[in-house]
């Protein structure tokens, strides 16, 4: 599936976190503070919006001004989604895992969608957390599958562990100098480092993207996406 055509979770959930992380204020990040409800939060104010607003509008008010999609090539998504016709029925989804750094600054989302023509897919969305406290999407991907993913009897979450000193930059994502458009390798990581990500496009614009967690003193693969070539011309 194309990144475009990924959305959020349109039913609550209700994830429990630890007393410490509920305590301390969304807008201030730190080691503990990781809540992964926010993030489905997120998902069912974007899938909300959509209904409400228009698909493509959606992406674009939920959309970080650096986010990336893929079409199949990297593109601003912001670029992309500018005076976009909305279509005629709105992708359904739901998430089905979380997985976030744990100062809470990054998370990422994965679950199933339905397109009206009954066709299925999944998609991988990585949210970041601004100043002000709410998120917002700086990738999304996806792909269409031959069956719908099995729906979980709840949704699950994994939080990184926590480590001392600062992390890095957020966001890292390499661009064509000349143009200023996304390259074909990015990356990025969470404000403390629990949580890091990279993609990579091969010229057959087939791609990767890992998404790795701090778990036991180490950094540790959780999701590994592989789309393949496209079809056709």
């Amino acid at each position: 599936m194309q990144a475009a055509l990924t959305i959020g979770a349109a039913v609550l959930v209700v994830i429990a976190v630890p007393a410490d992380a509920r305590k301390r204020p969304e807008y201030a990040p730190g080691a503990g503070t990781a809540n992964p409800s926010a993030l489905v939060a997120a998902e069912i104010a974007f899938a909300r919006t959509a209904r409400e607003k228009g698909q493509w509008k959606a992406f674009g008010e939920f959309a970080d001004d650096d986010a990336i999609m893929f079409v199949p090539d990297p593109v601003r998504a912001k670029d992309w989604l500018s005076g976009r016709k909305e279509p005629a029925a709105t992708v359904q989804w739901q998430p089905h895992q979380v997985w976030m750094s744990c100062d809470g600054t990054m998370g990422v989302t994965k679950g199933a969608w339905q397109r009206p023509d009954g066709s299925v897919g999944y998609f991988t969305t990585i949210w970041q957390k601004r100043k002000k406290g709410d998120y917002r999407w700086v990738l999304d991907q996806g792909d269409d599958l031959e069956q719908p993913l099995k729906e979980p009897q709840m949704l699950s979450a994994s939080v990184a562990d926590c480590a001392r000193g600062p992390g890095g930059d957020e966001l890292l994502v390499e661009r064509d100098r000349e143009n200023g458009v996304p390259g074909m390798d990015g990356r990025g990581r969470s404000k403390d480092g629990t949580l890091t990500w990279r993609y990579h496009v091969d010229p057959d614009k087939s791609r990767w993207l890992q998404v790795s967690l701090l778990k036991n003193g180490a950094m540790t693969e959780v999701l590994r996406s592989d789309v393949a070539a496209p079809k056709g011309p």
